[in-house]
């Protein structure tokens, strides 16, 4: 049994998610000022886990320091991909080709990158919102324009408008479309039948898809997941990214699986991409998936019942809060439209009363006005903490008003 109820210090490490809350969430610097102190903050925030690496990863990566040389290295040995392949079939039921795997030190870059490499100036992006801000960051930054599908959202439950979807597919200039699958921020894991619509719209108007598969591995125990290039085993223009770094908290080692079967595009990467990966991100990696799935089993059913926890708190003390439980992810997307007006800052808000780090909806492009996103890969005692400041600072906020009101 794995100790997941631990705290553990992260303070003067550098971590993002101690040091780095300031400039990313309110994009200030040091000078910014709360009434709590920084370790005073319960952090929900950036999608990292408060949990330990599993030991088996850390003894791989010590297997690899006592070769005591670390110099360029690239993934050459066959057994990384035999486990990462294994992997992926045993759990999913799908296999690649050796040759389409290429590595990458981040499904972020590579998203920078093959936007670049895909789409010409006066082409377009298309993905589903809310989404992943990164997705339209990397259009903007390669100048191309981005077009928004918006999901439905059924009292919580989320759903594809395929006909404003295959509206958008069908215009000449939308070539790329960046799906998320399982979906962030809502937590939805596509079923079978949704991944044929997406198939179906995909192949009819021939766009290239990057299907970001990074939580894949993070499903409730009771779903499965279902990679896209299972339904299009024979789909060339289809670019599938998976890592091991949500899975096993090693977003710090900067590695990731980009499957790309298109030969020119392939070639196009190769050729432009900085080549070299870190050593022990590899052996980090192939650890986690030769020795991890005792260890992610465990969190799994750890997560499941943080997230059962997070539905009833807020079902007894933020009633009007709208939540459903994530099908994957460790992100619970929380909406608070009955307590907020659209145009208010939720981070800042609950920074400042509360103590909370968390992220808003304002941070996911568009269609997520109102909505918090909570990191649950937490110890419990700092879900329910987290949880308990963030009902009371609404709860005496919405009291304030209707005490104005009367």
């Amino acid at each position: 049994m794995y100790n997941f109820d631990e705290i553990i210090e992260r303070r003067n490490t550098n971590a993002m998610n101690t040091d780095g809350f300031r400039s990313y969430i309110f994009h200030a610097d040091e000078t910014m000022t709360f009434p709590y102190k920084d370790e005073e903050f319960i952090r929900m925030w950036v999608a990292d886990m408060e949990f330990a690496t599993p030991d088996v990863v850390i003894e791989g990566i010590k297997e690899r320091l006592e070769k005591r040389i670390f110099g360029y290295t690239r993934v050459f040995e066959n057994s990384y991909y035999e486990a990462f392949a294994n992997w992926c079939m045993k759990r999913y039921g799908w296999k690649f080709d050796k040759n389409d795997l290429v590595m990458s030190n981040g499904i972020i870059p590579a998203l920078y990158e093959l936007v670049n490499y895909i789409c010409k100036e006066d082409e377009k992006v298309l993905f589903l919102t809310p989404s992943y801000a990164y997705f339209k960051y990397a259009a903007d930054f390669n100048q191309r324009e981005s077009v928004c599908s918006n999901l439905i959202n059924e009292d919580g439950y989320y759903t594809i408008d395929f006909e404003d979807l295959e509206r958008k597919a069908a215009d000449d200039k939308t070539t790329l479309f960046i799906f998320c699958n399982p979906h962030n921020p809502t937590g939805r894991v596509w079923k079978e039948d949704e991944l044929k619509k997406i198939a179906k719209i995909v192949e009819k108007h021939q766009l290239w898809v990057i299907s970001d598969e990074i939580h894949c591995d993070l499903i409730r125990l009771n779903q499965t997941h279902i990679p896209l290039g299972k339904i299009m085993p024979d789909y060339k223009k289809l670019i599938t990214c998976m890592a091991s770094s949500k899975t096993f908290n090693l977003a710090g080692m900067m590695i990731s699986h980009i499957i790309i079967p298109d030969e020119k595009l392939r070639e196009i990467w190769l050729k432009k991409h900085y080549n070299f990966d870190n050593p022990l991100s590899i052996a980090a990696s192939q650890a986690a998936y030769e020795k991890g799935e005792v260890w992610l089993e465990e969190l799994r059913a750890y997560l499941d019942e943080n997230f059962r926890f997070t539905q009833e708190y807020l079902s007894q003390n933020l009633p009007k809060a709208k939540f459903k439980i994530s099908e994957a992810t460790y992100l619970a997307w929380v909406d608070l439209s009955a307590y907020f007006e659209k145009d208010e800052n939720l981070p800042l808000f609950f920074a400042y009363k509360a103590g909370v780090l968390l992220e808003g909806g304002n941070m996911f492009v568009q269609n997520s006005d109102c909505f918090i996103r909570l990191n649950l890969a937490c110890p419990k005692s700092v879900v329910a903490e987290g949880l308990k400041r963030i009902c009371e600072a609404v709860n005496t906020k919405h009291n304030e008003k209707y005490t104005e009101n009367c």
